[in-house]
C-alpha cells in the first residue's frame, strides 16, 4: 500500500514549500510576466514613453530575415550540442565504468569541466584556436587545414558547439555513470552467458536500462543549448561572423542591450520561452513513450 504522510496542521505543507515557491514567482514567473507586457508596448531607449502596440512586435520579427535565419541556427546548434554531448558522455561513462585501477582518478578529471564558467569555457576553446597562439589552430594550420573561425562560418559554428558540449559534458556524465552502475550485473552475466556480444548486450539490454536517464538528459540538454549556452556565444564569437552564431538567446541580448530594441527584444524571449516549452512537451508526448522505466 502507498504510504501518505500525514500533517497535524493544515498550513504546515504550505510552509514547507513556500521558500522553493517564492523562488519560482520572482525568479521565473515575475520576469516571464514582464517581458510578455513588455512585447506588447514600444518604448524608447530610456523606457520614459511607452504605447501599447498589440502584437506589432511579433509581427516585425517574423518578417526580419535574420531573425528567421536564426531560428535555423539555433535548431543547428542545438542538435548538435545535444545529440553530440550525449553520444560523447555516454562512450565516457561506459568507458569509466570499466576502469578498475584509478577509476576515481578517470571520474574526478570527467567532473571538473562542470565547475567552470560558460564565459570561460568560451574564452578557453577561443584561445586554443585563436590566432596566431592558439594551439590547437597551429596544430591544424601544420597538417595544412586553414582554420579561421573569424571569417568561417562553419568553422565558427564547430568552435562554439565544441564548447558547449565540453562544458556540459561532466553533468551528462554523472547521469550516464550513475544509470550505468544501477543495472544489475546479473542481466549482463546471462546474456554473456548465452553467447551475446559486447555491441548486442549493450544495445539489448544496458542502453535501453538507460532510456529513463537518456530521456532526461535529452530533456536538459534540449533547454541548455538553447539558453545557457549564451555567454559562450559572446565570449568566443560574438555571433559572428556576420550573424552566422547568433543563436536566439543571444539575439535576445544584443537587440535588447546594444541594439536597445527593448520591446522587440523581449517579444523574442516570449517566442523562446513558447518554442522551449512546446519542445518539453513533445518531447514529454512523443518520445517518453519509448522510455522503459
Amino acid at each position: 500500500m502507498e504510504k501518505r504522510v500525514l500533517f497535524k496542521s493544515a498550513w504546515l505543507p504550505w510552509v514547507l514549500i513556500a521558500p522553493q515557491m517564492a523562488i519560482i514567482l520572482v525568479f521565473f514567473f515575475w520576469p516571464a510576466g514582464q517581458a510578455l507586457y513588455q512585447s506588447v508596448l514600444q518604448q524608447d531607449a530610456f523606457g520614459s514613453t511607452s504605447e501599447f502596440v498589440g502584437l506589432d512586435n511579433f509581427k516585425r520579427l517574423f518578417n526580419d530575415p535574420s531573425y528567421l535565419a536564426s531560428f535555423k541556427t539555433t535548431a543547428i546548434f542545438s542538435v548538435l550540442v545535444a545529440v553530440g554531448g550525449l553520444a560523447i558522455s555516454l562512450l565516457l561513462a561506459v568507458m569509466a565504468n570499466r576502469v578498475v585501477r584509478g577509476a576515481g582518478i578517470y571520474k574526478t578529471l570527467l567532473i571538473w569541466p562542470y565547475a567552470v564558467a560558460p564565459v570561460v569555457a568560451g574564452v578557453l576553446w577561443l584561445m586554443m584556436f585563436a590566432s596566431p597562439y592558439g594551439v590547437i589552430r597551429y596544430a591544424l594550420i601544420e597538417m595544412g587545414y586553414d582554420w579561421n573561425h573569424l571569417l568561417n562560418a562553419n568553422h565558427a559554428m564547430a568552435l562554439i558547439v565544441m564548447a558547449a558540449i565540453w562544458k556540459h559534458i561532466s553533468y551528462n556524465f554523472l547521469f550516464f555513470l550513475a544509470g550505468l552502475q544501477s543495472i544489475p550485473q546479473s542481466l549482463i552475466e546471462a546474456a554473456t552467458i548465452d553467447g551475446a556480444s559486447p555491441w548486442r548486450r549493450f544495445w539489448t539490454i544496458v542502453f535501453p536500462l538507460l532510456s529513463p536517464t537518456t530521456f532526461f538528459l535529452l530533456v536538459i540538454n534540449i533547454i541548455y543549448a538553447f539558453f545557457d549556452t549564451f555567454a559562450i556565444v559572446d565570449a568566443a564569437t560574438h555571433g559572428g561572423p556576420g550573424k552566422e552564431t547568433a543563436i536566439l538567446v543571444y539575439k535576445v541580448y544584443y537587440d535588447g542591450f546594444k541594439a536597445l530594441d527593448i520591446n522587440g527584444s523581449a517579444a523574442q524571449s516570449v517566442v523562446l520561452m513558447a518554442i522551449v516549452v512546446a519542445l518539453t512537451v513533445v518531447q514529454f508526448r512523443f518520445v517518453e513513450k519509448k522510455v522503459h522505466y
